[in-house]
């Protein structure tokens, strides 16, 4: 190739020749180009799509110029022009038609003229950042091909797993303005300079990919010893360059003698590499807050990085379908590496040695402790995929951080299992033989079978290729004169080896592998053998529940599991029973501040069982008040109905002056999703009943005053389907009691246009099917009356005043106050949004609502919505409606209307949902 950068349209103009051979078994009629450049160049690209599902608003709100392309001018085939095309709902990928059958063995050309527009590196972190151009795989490629002649056509989905064919010798001149340098992985064979500009020529062999960093002020720095040069510019400010080379030497050496010398005689690893894949954990926060050595944190970063460009150059499979492979040799060494160098190191660092963290199990827990914990974060949501599927297809958290954990966790298990080096020897002699050729995972199962010492058949089956949650636990204990028997149950249908650990005098006594308990199992121990017995005591293996893994042999009164309080929250610490204590404050008008303490079982892990009992203090009436909730989570693993919900809550909160209400809710919800994770289509069936008993106020209206005491029973139907470019959702709800019946619908739909316009839509119908009490029930416009007590009003019996000016949108969903603002026989309204600028919109709202003996009537209102942080702080400034044109009307102030929460539940969602 030769390659010039053009500063002034951010691009490469690009000539390139290929000389391509046959490699298959079988003849080909065409050959397939990997140009990942140009999935930037539409927002409704694969890359684009992913991009929208995971809610990132930055390339759909991108303009033409910082988004990138591939404008191809000419195509030959053995110096004649070529058929080709961009394959359809694949436009980074080429197919170019041969007029000819190529042969096994026999070779052709192919010569190309383009350009590249080089994208905003705010995407991807590749591309354009500041003057600096960082790129890697833009160029046109050659697909990786199999035996019998297929090539695997993948799109850019912001994975890194791009599937080219090996290039067995490239060559490379680049010419860039005088005030540039290059720094890359690929040797530099000259540089030279003439007429402001600076020509670097390069070449490498045996590799599939190509990165290059294209700064005006260089920011690598070379590091060599006696394996490798490394250039990097992985920043840490301070640390000298001394002590960067110690580490650097350290891992390299470390990693060449656990995997094998790399086949490069020159590495890069860059900053980049390292943000898009950082050490997920306590590191992550700010230096003058990391509990960690700089040093050490330093050596973590640069030891992910490294292995991750080690591993890129040392292997030739394919990353998308068997990336497991590539996480699993990454983290298992990440792993090593602490229990080699930093047995002692704590997963809070040098927090753990503060008295006041002593009690927690987080303070005490191992550095490596948070694999497991961030691969349980989504097993425990039913949301983990098999590490053997293939990579477009996670969530992103999964392809991240747990899929990449539970890899690692595995064979870290496997090892441990095998008692010998085994694994090591499994990992040398695979990327051995990518040195060779193409491998994929059926050459990499068949070398750890074979340097197996036990029989593995059930670990690819179990571990890799299955998320079906292993479980282990004890059952019931039987003791005679001599003996004591346990028995052990198996929670699923899979069955994989596990520990057994016998305590005596806080002292291990025995460990021991169970290697077949296909079903439950009864351990028969001397009557005085042991205290206690674990199963999988040093967590082996990346088990579902740990809670259950432990038996006392004592008296039968003995505890299991001993209770233990832990303030705000911790990890889930399986030798107790842990209740969390956590103060809260909350308001409502009525009963002023509300200060509560909070007792929950729920760790940073989610639980099938879940309680809280809040008691609390209102300071404007004096008097106690609370809540409980109680709920039960089961899972339905792989299933649409993916789980079930039984709840009990009840509450008890003032809703006027000196006026109280409790309310009492038995629940249960089914809640359904596609196979497809990474579809954000859900569904939601809820059943429940409401019982709500009040207290008589003076200050209620005795004409239009509910019933003091009175049930309800609730069915609900939700379906909603949200991404960033679009969204749709629709819901309906049936409530009937003994005074009325009524039946509602509501569609929202959200659409993001090619030219970053956003429309909003809301519908709402509902219909009372009987109301014996139509001077009490009915449907609002501007704001539901909400008998059942499900909006956090803060001042829901208001009528006046700042807090009537709280808005949920719900039932009629209008921002202004109008009179008579009720329908109690039906209602219908539409609910409009417009983006102006950034969080700046229009709304609009109409409806036709009637109420009984009188006509239809017809409402609407306008105005300007800022949506400041959405469903958190967000502001309605009413213009024109019914009631006229309100800017020009006395009390302005008053017709504004807003939402806000106090709810950090809320605004977390805002950014996990990414993630989820």
């Amino acid at each position: 190739m030769t390659v010039a950068l053009d500063t002034i349209t951010r691009s490469l103009q690009v000539n390139q020749t290929i000389f391509f051979t046959n490699t298959s078994k079988q003849p080909i009629n065409k050959i397939i180009l990997n140009d990942w450049n140009n999935a930037y160049s539409d927002k409704h690209s694969r890359l684009g799509k992913r991009f929208s599902d995971e809610f990132v608003r930055s390339f759909h709100l991108a303009s033409e110029s910082e988004r990138g392309r591939t404008d191809v001018d000419k195509l030959l085939i053995n110096a004649s022009d070529a058929t080709w095309t961009r394959l359809e709902n694949q436009s980074d990928v080429i197919e170019v038609t041969l007029n000819t059958a190529l042969e096994p063995g026999q070779t052709t050309t192919i010569t190309s003229s383009y350009t590249l527009k080089i994208p905003d590196a705010k995407f991807t972190r590749f591309g354009f950042d500041k003057g600096n151009y960082y790129l890697k795989n833009c160029f046109l490629s050659v697909a990786r091909m199999s035996e019998n002649g297929e090539f695997t056509t993948y799109s850019n989905e912001n994975l890194e797993d791009i599937a080219n064919a090996t290039i067995q010798k490239l060559n490379i001149d680049f010419t860039v303005p005088k005030r540039y340098d290059i720094t890359s992985g690929l040797r530099l064979l000259k540089q030279s300079e003439a007429e402001n500009q600076k020509i670097f020529s390069f070449e490498t062999e045996n590799t599939t990919e190509i990165q290059l960093a294209i700064e005006a002020k260089a920011s690598f720095q070379s590091f060599t010893n006696d394996l490798v040069q490394v250039e990097t510019n992985l920043s840490d400010s301070r640390l000298s360059g001394i002590q960067k080379a110690i580490v650097i030497d350290r891992i390299v050496n470390y990693v060449s003698a656990n995997l094998g010398k790399l086949p490069t005689s020159k590495i890069m690893v860059s900053q980049v590499d390292y943000e898009r894949n950082p050490f997920y954990g306590l590191n992550q926060l700010p230096a003058f807050l990391s509990p960690f050595p700089d040093e050490f944190i330093y050596e973590i970063k640069f030891l992910k990085a490294y292995l991750y460009n080690y591993l890129k150059s040392s292997m030739k499979i394919d990353l998308r379908k068997d990336g497991y492979i590539f996480d699993a040799i990454q983290v298992y060494v990440m792993m090593k590496y602490i229990e080699d160098n930093y047995p002692e190191m704590r997963l809070l660092g040098n927090l753990s040695s503060f008295k006041i963290s002593k009690s927690y199990h987080i303070a005490n827990a191992d550095f490596n402790q948070q694999y497991n914990f961030l691969y349980l974060l989504m097993a425990r949501k039913n949301l983990d995929q098999p590490i053997g599927d293939s990579k477009e297809t996670f969530i992103k958290f999964n392809e991240q951080i747990a899929g990449k954990y539970k890899a690692g966790l595995s064979f870290m298990y496997l090892s441990k299992y095998f008692e010998n080096d085994g694994v090591e020897k499994s990992f040398r002699e695979f990327l051995s033989l990518n040195q060779d050729k193409k491998t994929d995972a059926a050459d990499f199962e068949v070398i750890v079978k074979k340097n197996a010492t036990k029989n593995i058949d059930w670990f690819f089956p179990n571990l890799i290729y299955s998320n079906t949650i292993i479980d282990y636990k004890f059952g019931k204990k039987e003791k005679t004169k001599d003996a004591v028997s346990v028995v052990i149950l198996k929670n699923s249908r899979e069955t994989i080896p596990v520990t057994l650990t016998g305590i005596k005098d806080d002292k291990v006594i025995f460990t021991k592998w169970l290697d077949t308990i296909e079903t439950d199992t009864t351990l028969v121990f001397p009557r005085n053998y042991a205290d206690k017995l674990i199963l999988n005591q040093g967590n082996e293996f990346p088990e579902f529940n740990l809670r259950n893994n432990n038996k006392s042999l004592r008296s039968f009164f003995s505890l299991n599991r001993p209770i233990k309080f832990n303030f705000l929250k911790d990890l889930e610490d399986p030798k107790y029973n842990q209740i969390f204590y956590v103060p809260d404050v909350g308001y409502n008008l009525y009963d002023g501040a509300i200060i509560s303490i909070n007792f929950k079982n729920k760790s940073f892990l989610e639980k099938p069982f879940y309680y809280n009992i809040s008691p609390s203090y209102s300071t404007n009436t004096s008097s106690l008040t609370g809540l409980v909730a109680f709920s039960f989570n089961q899972q339905i693993r792989n299933k649409k109905l993916y789980g079930i919900r039984y709840g009990l809550g009840a509450s008890y909160f003032h809703y006027i002056q000196d006026a109280a209400y409790s309310k009492i809710i038995p629940s249960i919800q089914f809640k359904f999703r596609d196979l497809d994770l990474r579809s954000n289509k859900k569904q939601f069936i809820t059943l429940r009943e409401i019982i709500v008993n009040k207290e008589d106020s003076p200050l209620l209206n005795p004409n239009n005053k509910t019933p003091l005491n009175y049930s309800v029973f609730d069915a609900s139907y939700v379906y909603q389907n949200f991404e960033m470019a679009k969204g749709f959702g629709f819901g309906t709800d049936f409530t009937f009691s003994g005074d009325f019946g009524k039946a509602s619908s509501e569609i929202v739909y959200r659409k993001l246009f090619r030219n970053n316009y956003q429309l909003g839509l809301r519908l709402f119908a509902g219909a009372f099917l009987y109301n014996n009490n139509p001077a009490i029930y009915a449907f609002g416009l501007d704001r539901p009356k909400d008998i059942l007590f499900d909006y956090n009003f803060y001042g829901r019996s208001e009528n006046t005043g700042f807090f009537r000016q709280q808005i949920i949108i719900a039932e009629g969903g209008f921002k202004s106050k109008l009179d008579n603002p009720f329908a109690n026989e039906w209602m219908t309204t539409l609910n409009a949004t417009s983006s102006i600028w950034h969080w700046i919109e229009l709304y609009g709202d109409a409806g036709f609502y009637q109420n009984k003996s009188r006509k239809v009537q017809f409402a609407y209102d306008s105005g300007i919505h800022l949506n400041l942080v959405p469903d958190y702080f967000e502001l309605f400034l009413p213009v024109y409606s019914t009631n006229g044109f309100e800017l020009g009307q006395k009390n302005y102030q008053e017709k504004v209307r807003f939402i806000v929460t106090f709810t950090p539940k809320t605004l977390i969602s805002l950014f996990t949902r990414k993630w989820f």
